[in-house]
């Protein structure tokens, strides 16, 4: 036979064998066909009762799958910090794996302080890396509801008070996470802003703050970012639980943004069968029903979306559609993760995420104050270095609730800082204070004894001592993530650092001026002292890599250049939620009364002067912004306009700085802020280097929510582009008009 018609034959055989073997797959297992052919394919294959079991759990964070079609199980994982280690099937106690050892990344006010969308999609890739690795699909985070007090326990969980801010700095998170095959489960749908209650509180508040500042970074992370889970909250609105709500699930998330995702419950957050079927949620978690104990073998089938679901389906009085739409949700999760061909492998604590993490922590580090620029600490001078507080050696992984951690490892601040400057100085450490101490949390163990014994003047007194000898005093305290501080369940009792911890600052800053205090918190606090302190950091939750980041600021080895995502209040009062006087309302009822002026809003609106304002961060050199100027005079209808500004480095060190860029509507049918953050970048300058920096908005930055009509409003007339280095540090102005 000729050879060319041999090898054609051959060819002919094999595409022949191709097609007659996938014509033989069904459509739901070719990942060759659209996701939409497949789901409809699995759809029609399943039995009511298999229907029903894709809709709730079977396990504390699984769900099932279909083994006779080979649809796998959806097995979720706590973030948004780190991959939450194994519980047993039923219960919150550790399972006892000695491989689920994760990293553990800085918490998201950490993220969100860096004010760079970079970090947060190395953020995103990496933690995305070890939930596949893990074979996680669902990974339970980012948070992104608003600062609105910080007696909130879970600020830290999120991403400050900006809405603008939160939705920049979400997006890439979610993109880097789902890369890996893993959805994110973007939380807490919606107005879950303080823990006091969260379980049956009703929040009022009017539509035009709900669309401004309370909704738009869930609209980012769906319309841009593409989440493909979303977690409902445990509160109330319009009367209705988050987890099954008409108004926020159906009208809002499905037909108005076209979310094509999965709702999943907060765990616990189900209370109706009848509203947890026609009110948009797909997945149930975590419920206890009939009184049930959390061992109960048959809890499951006692779900709300169980048995008294299947049971109104088999009887005509709930029509099989409605379960038909939550697999139609389920499957595409499932064919986006778990069976998609394209799904790389991951990564687990390994040392590139340990790179990320230390990466994020050093850009999220804010330099407060720093006045006779007292750090970074000069080692060629200083030969005895006082560390003084609890938080030097505390493990902060454990604790906060659902994002505790169970970390491969933790360097705590004094061993970062003892491995760094060891050799070139004298380390000597005193406890100064000593808080509350938590044992375990759902089984988990910080595994280390920090108990003590001596009195709260002993400790002060020792660490007065040990300051008053030393070259140089580094007092490391703030919050940590026992209950009533950053923790999950509990909002914080006061605003003030516990433990005496503010007059033992006093104190230090009196034995030795040369002193510097780093805050580990995810919440602002007053600070009484600030004006005998020389140089002050919020350092949040760093994570794995803490001690590292912070010793690598302290000596200069890294120049700060983190901004904050909220405002830091001299008093409580000064705070909108509290100033008016509604938190936290009741059991049953709270009103939203400060609208749309939360955070630097409310500060501007009456002219409060912060502690430290919205945006505000400095650095180890310097910045001078030239004369900002606009592209045009005119913005029209669908046009953008441009503004730059020259930025240069007039110090002596290598840093970075955050150009901000915000709007003010000069005259309004409706009362506005005195200026909203529309625009920001962050650029890396050299000493003596300049760069011309532009940032552009279209009339959607001019715009605001009109409750009446109903729709986004931008009316024409003048406005003013405000660029500076904080809310409160403008360096320029451009007027500009909308026609």
């Amino acid at each position: 036979m000729n050879k060319n018609i041999k090898y054609r034959l051959i060819l002919f055989l094999l595409v022949a064998f191709r097609f007659s073997v996938s014509a033989q797959i069904p459509v739901y297992l070719d990942n060759d066909k659209p996701i939409e052919e497949r789901v409809e394919d699995a759809l029609n294959r399943m039995t009511l009762e298999e229907k029903v079991a894709m809709c709730h759990a079977q396990s504390k964070f699984s769900s099932a799958g279909v083994p006779r079609l080979g649809v796998p199980e959806n097995w979720m994982t706590d973030g948004p910090h780190g991959i939450r280690p194994e519980v047993l099937w039923d219960e919150w106690n550790q399972a006892g794996w000695t491989n689920d050892s994760c990293m553990a990344f800085p918490a998201l006010t950490c993220l969100a302080a860096t004010w760079n969308p970079e970090m947060s999609a190395l953020y995103g890739k990496s933690i995305g890396e070890e939930a596949r690795y893990r074979n996680k699909n669902v990974l339970l985070g980012p948070g992104v509801n608003i600062y609105r007090t910080p007696l909130n326990g879970r600020n830290f969980e999120y991403m400050g008070e900006d809405p603008y801010l939160a939705s920049v700095m979400v997006v890439p998170y979610i993109q880097g996470v789902q890369e890996y095959g893993v959805a994110t489960c973007v939380k807490h749908f919606a107005l879950n802003n303080q823990e006091v209650a969260r379980h049956t509180v009703n929040v009022n508040l009017s539509d035009r703050a709900l669309y401004e500042i309370y909704l738009p970074a869930f609209k980012a992370s769906v319309q841009e970012g593409r989440t493909w889970a979303i977690m409902g909250a445990y509160n109330r609105y319009k009367g209705q639980w988050c987890c099954h709500n008409q108004y926020l699930l159906n009208d809002l998330l499905r037909k108005e943004w076209k979310f094509d995702g999965v709702v999943v419950s907060d765990w616990g957050g189900v209370n109706n069968t009848e509203q947890a079927a026609y009110n948009g949620l797909d997945m149930e978690f975590g419920t206890w029903t009939d009184g049930l104990t959390e061992n109960a073998s048959n809890a499951y089938d006692n779900y709300y979306l169980s048995k008294p679901f299947l049971k109104l389906l088999k009887s005509g009085e709930i029509p099989v559609e409605i379960v038909n739409n939550k697999v139609r949700n389920i499957l595409r999760l499932t064919f986006r993760t778990t069976m998609s061909a394209n799904r790389p492998r991951g990564t687990f604590g390994s040392p590139e995420h340990g790179t990320a993490a230390l990466r994020i922590a050093q850009e999220g580090v804010v330099l407060l104050q720093n006045k006779n620029n007292v750090l970074p600490v000069d080692l060629s001078k200083t030969k005895k270095i006082a560390v003084v507080g609890e938080n030097a050696i505390k493990v902060m992984t454990v604790g906060g609730g659902s994002s505790s951690l169970k970390a491969k490892y933790e360097i705590s601040p004094l061993e970062g800082l003892k491995k760094r400057i060891g050799e070139q100085a004298e380390v000597i450490y005193a406890r100064g204070y000593a808080g509350d101490i938590v044992d375990k949390q759902d089984g988990l163990s910080a595994g280390q004894n920090i108990r003590e014994n001596r009195s709260a003047k002993e400790l002060s007194d020792e660490a007065v001592n040990i300051a008053r000898n030393a070259d140089f005093v580094i007092f490391i305290g703030g919050l940590n993530k026992n209950p009533n501080q950053d923790c999950e369940g509990d909002d914080r009792k006061q605003y003030e650092l516990p433990y005496g911890q503010d007059e033992l600052i006093k104190e230090l800053a009196k034995a030795n001026g040369n002193l510097a205090v780093v805050l580990l918190s995810g919440n602002a606090v007053p600070m009484p002292w600030i004006a005998e302190v020389p140089s002050v950091l919020q350092a949040w939750y760093p994570g794995s890599e803490a001690g590292n980041a912070i010793a690598d600021i302290l000596t200069g080895d890294v120049n700060p250049s983190g901004k904050l995502p909220f405002t830091f209040a001299q008093k409580l009062t000064d705070y909108s939620s509290h100033a008016i006087g509604e938190y936290p309302g009741t059991k049953d009822e709270m009103t939203y009364h400060d609208d749309i002026f939360v955070g630097y809003r409310y500060f501007d609106k009456e002219k409060i002067k912060p502690l430290f304002p919205f945006g505000h961060g400095l650095s180890y050199t310097t910045f001078t912004y030239g004369k900002p100027a606009a592209d045009k005079k005119m913005l029209t209808e669908n046009e953008t306009i441009t503004f730059s500004v020259t930025v240069k480095n007039t110090g002596s060190r290598e840093g970075q700085e955050v150009i901000q860029l915000y709007i003010s509507d000069k005259k309004s049918s409706l009362p506005r802020p005195v200026k909203e953050l529309k625009g920001f970048r962050k650029i890396r300058l050299v000493p003596g280097e300049e760069k011309e920096i532009a940032l552009s908005i279209d009339k959607n930055a001019l715009s605001f929510f009109d409750d009446k009509k109903r729709e986004w409003v931008a009316e024409p007339g003048k406005f003013e582009a405000l660029i500076g280095s904080s809310s409160n540090d403008i360096r320029g102005i451009v007027s500009f008009e909308l026609k």
